[in-house]
């Protein structure tokens, strides 16, 4: 037979509301009664309810994250981050993957409904504007991460993609290079934004953007980001840098470039963007911009759970900066033979 709440108030001699604001972390508990009350919860195996609550108006302590693309390993930084204090306040989360599909979104934000989440983050990308609509308009918790939609009512949590394109261009540019390529996603924020700021590093410096250098990519996989950087590499001037404005964009390059016999970085210089960890699993590894992703996650979390507690309308919206992390894929083009 499963234990009950009334079990559990019984083994730690307290009453069962006591539990209740236990597991749901509400109200003032002493730190020793909780911690009593938490090792009996283990003890005894217990799970709430969570379906019931959910009929009778009550918080699952569920959140929904939806990202894009399960195989770029950024994404499981944000599910890690977002989880870590996510958990910090009673909350588990769950992920779904809608590969950029309108269909996928509709169907996910759908079920988790259905299963009576508390709140959704949305990281990165999501084109159904008729699920998002009906999701602002029902007031659901809603918070982006690392997506800015300024156009619309909603609290967002993003690493400066502008700034972030910035600095990884004038990195280039420090180390002599003046001929630097950029292989972005097409048709998204980030993408835009840290293409417009690998424009404004080259306009600063004096440099006319060349428009043939510039690659948008509808297949940001690595397989596309190879194709399509052979046609970059394989011209009598190809430049002598490359911007990936995400790592898998970045990684792509470097296979193309060994296939194309083109030496790393002495030949060619490749930057990354989003600091995975298959940086540091690459020959050379790679240089990368780094978005602040821990702090991210945490002040995401913070504004959903202030929503689904009802302490906070405001739709704030915050920047963070990023940072460089220079590695062993970029060199200065007077060392180039």
């Amino acid at each position: 037979m499963k234990p009950t709440i009334y079990d559990i108030a019984r083994e730690a001699g307290v009453s069962a509301t006591t539990v209740s604001k236990v597991i749901n972390n509400k109200g003032r508990i002493s730190e020793k009664t909780r911690k009593k009350i938490l090792s009996i919860i283990e003890e005894l195996h217990y799970q709430p309810n969570v379906l019931a609550s959910a009929m009778k108006g009550k918080s699952t302590y569920t959140i929904a994250l939806l990202i894009p693309d399960m195989a770029n390993p950024v994404y499981s930084e944000y599910l890690k981050h977002i989880e870590e204090y996510g958990q910090e306040h009673g909350f588990s989360v769950v992920m779904c993957s809608t590969g950029g599909s309108p269909e996928k979104e509709a169907k996910h934000i759908a079920l988790l409904r259905q299963k009576h989440v508390d709140g959704f983050i949305i990281a990165s990308i999501f084109k159904n504007e008729v699920a998002l609509k009906q999701l602002m308009e029902e007031e659901i918790p809603l918070v982006f991460f690392s997506l800015q939609r300024p156009e619309l009512p909603v609290a967002s949590v993003a690493g400066d993609d502008y700034l972030g394109g910035y600095i990884a261009t004038e990195h280039l540019l420090s180390l002599g290079h003046r001929r630097i390529g950029i292989i972005a996603e097409a048709a998204t924020v980030s993408g835009t934004e840290r293409t417009r700021g690998y424009e404004k590093a080259l306009v600063n410096a004096g440099i006319e953007v060349d428009e043939s250098l510039v690659i948008p990519i509808k297949e940001p996989t690595i397989e596309g980001a190879k194709q399509h950087a052979k046609k970059l590499l394989d011209r009598e001037q190809r430049p002598t840098a490359i911007f990936g404005c995400n790592d898998i964009l970045a990684i792509g390059t470097m296979l193309a470039a060994k296939e194309l016999g083109i030496t790393l970085p002495d030949e060619l210089s490749i930057m990354g963007f989003d600091n995975t960890v298959m940086c540091e699993i690459v020959e050379p590894q790679l240089s990368s911009v780094a978005p602040p992703i821990q702090e991210m996650g945490r002040q995401a979390m913070e504004l959903l759970i202030q929503q689904i507690e009802q302490k906070d309308n405001m739709k704030q919206r915050i920047s963070l900066l990023p940072e460089l992390v220079i590695r062993h894929s970029t060199s200065a083009l007077n060392q180039l033979t």
